[in-house]
């Protein structure tokens, strides 16, 4: 009996330890992610059209000394704002894309694969067409809340079709393809019926741009990501039974439609927030949970933050090298993260199709 007992604390002392040190790995990846998304952030502030050193960056930033005004709107007007919409922009989709993959069961889902992205930018056309003089009291922000409202009616759509139909999760992806070429056709629609300017400002839009990024947008989105995340990580433990399959999820007191409704509605409000500022912006949702997955594997504690710093960390990159491509010129970011996300996407799909072979 004596020999038992030791043998039982023996094993739960090993499994301690275990679990501290995979604690102890992944918040050191947690870190390590935090520190690459300060040294982007920096580079971002760095580089520009106006060429700046590094000593007067720094200046600027922290008000050193004195410093030309024309410096310090340079800084503080364009460079540090746009820094951080980027910074805030890719968490939040790149978290959008990590719960949608953990509701979902399906590596390819995202903001972007979904249609979600798809609709922000039919709502921002439709914006740019006929709703500026119909919204005329919300002024410039006419365009981000038609692409708001959007991208949650995307994201409530695909939900209620594949509840509507029962659909599978794992396939609802499909509905979201479906609705992603509905709303790129009404688009073509749109950009039609436009007069030259209006189709200039469509296309634009289109592209993803960190150019129109203030203080304003840039509190927004830090504030929805404040509230956003934590709601999430209450239901950590939830998120990761239901990568078991719905049904021992159940089985394990977890109210799956629920969560999923939950889920869907935090979605919605933290993609049409990002997207309705900045414009469509592809793939950062599906990047930065891979990265993450790789580096920590599927405990929704750690994957969640880890996700939305990955994506952070890539849309911050992406905004150095659209400064860097052209010197003097800022290339779209959305034609950035594209060059990247595709390539990336299509070994996704080439892996996990090997993978069905395989089994």
């Amino acid at each position: 009996m004596a020999v038992t007992n030791l043998n039982a604390s023996i094993k739960r002392k090993e499994s301690n330890y275990s679990y501290k040190e995979e604690a102890k790995k992944k918040s050191g990846a947690l870190l390590f992610i935090f520190l690459l998304c300060c040294i982007s952030f920096f580079a971002d502030i760095i580089l520009g059209p106006a060429w700046l050193s590094i000593g007067e960056t720094f200046q600027a930033l922290f008000h050193l000394g004195n410093v030309e005004s024309t410096t310090m709107i340079i800084v503080w007007d364009y460079r540090l704002p746009t820094a951080l919409m980027a910074i805030g922009v890719g968490a939040s989709l790149s978290f959008a894309g990590a719960v949608m993959q953990t509701i979902l069961n399906n590596p390819l889902a995202s903001p972007y694969t979904l249609g979600v992205s798809a609709g922000a930018g039919f709502g921002a056309a439709m914006a740019i067409v006929t709703g500026a003089s119909a919204l005329s009291f919300v002024g410039i922000y006419t365009v981000p809340l038609f692409s708001f409202v959007f991208a949650g009616i995307t994201c409530f759509s695909i939900y209620g079709f594949g509840k509507y139909t029962k659909m599978k999760p794992q396939t609802m992806i499909l509905a979201g393809i479906g609705l992603s070429f509905l709303f790129q056709a009404l688009q073509s629609m749109m950009q039609y019926m436009a007069t030259p300017e209006e189709s200039q400002n469509i296309v634009f839009w289109l592209f993803g741009s960190l150019s129109r990024s203030n203080w304003f947008t840039v509190g927004l989105i830090f504030l929805i990501l404040a509230l956003v995340i934590p709601l999430t990580l209450k239901d950590a433990w939830k998120l990761t039974a239901l990568k078991l399959g719905d049904e021992k999820a159940t089985g394990l007191g977890v109210d799956v439609e629920k969560l999923r409704i939950k889920c869907f509605a935090l979605i919605s409000i933290i993609t049409g927030i990002a997207v309705c500022f900045v414009g469509t912006i592809g793939f950062i949702g599906l990047v930065g949970p891979h990265m993450a997955r790789l580096l920590i594997g599927e405990d929704q504690r750690f994957f969640i933050p880890l996700s939305s710093l990955c994506g952070a960390l890539v849309l911050s990159v992406a905004s150095v090298l659209s400064k860097l491509i052209v010197p003097g010129f800022i290339f779209p970011i959305g034609i950035i993260t594209s060059l990247i996300g595709v390539p990336f996407f299509f070994s996704l799909v080439l892996s996990k199709r090997t993978r069905l072979i395989n089994d």
